[in-house]
């Protein structure tokens, strides 16, 4: 059976104005840029980037948990990573191969070393941009194995910012660039219609039931 279909049936559990929206989000979602964060401690903090992620865009976000596995903090999120892809790592290894493995270059944020400043980062490679902890930054492991490396410039005291907020102002600065260029940036349709399926099934009360009666009435 055509997905089409079937999402034509489950748009009509939804307002008009509800399935607008829908199209008119995932025609800004990307995977051109995806995130990962590092055994970040703060739980609030990962959140918070989950939350960055949706608003910027980005609709996969790479959680490496190797000390302590977290649950992800709702009220902060603020419903974001029910519109999001949350990928879970038990290691670092693990994620850099499988974003490898997508295609994706590997890309550290750190203030130290010979990091290029954002507003000189090529954007045209896809891009995974790791963030590290609060207090340490990335690992040695993540950092040496990175193809580049990127910083915020700052001109204070302060060495380093917040990750919630890092990830805000990287992730707003890379978006606006990419979505300004030429760079096939957007999903495949394919993509679009089973995001949009997961969507609608998320915010349709018994959805299993409906999709199952509905393919059994239709094969």
């Amino acid at each position: 059976m055509q997905k089409n279909k079937l999402l034509s049936h489950l748009e009509t559990f939804l307002t008009p104005r509800r399935i607008a929206l829908f199209d008119k989000v995932i025609q800004e979602r990307t995977n051109h840029f995806t995130v990962a964060t590092q055994d970040v401690y703060q739980l609030h903090n990962t959140s918070a980037v989950i939350r960055s992620c949706e608003v910027f865009g980005i609709q996969n976000i790479h959680v490496i948990e190797e000390r302590k596995p977290k649950r992800i903090d709702r009220e902060i999120a603020m419903g974001a990573q029910k519109w999001v892809d949350v990928n879970r790592y038990s290691t670092s290894k693990e994620c850099i191969q499988e974003l490898r493995n997508r295609g994706y270059q590997i890309v550290a944020t750190t203030p130290y070393g010979e990091s290029t400043a954002l507003h000189d980062f090529n954007i045209d490679k896809p891009s995974a941009i790791f963030f590290g902890t609060e207090k340490d930054g990335l690992s040695e492991e993540i950092l040496s194995e990175a193809d580049c490396s990127i910083r915020i410039p700052m001109v204070g005291f302060t060495e380093s910012l917040n990750i919630s907020v890092s990830a805000a102002i990287i992730l707003q600065h890379i978006t606006s660039v990419l979505k300004n260029s030429t760079i096939n940036w957007e999903l495949s349709i394919e993509e679009k219609e089973n995001l949009k399926y997961e969507w609608l099934k998320k915010c349709i009360k018994n959805s299993d039931t409906i999709i199952s009666r509905y393919i059994s009435e239709n094969v």
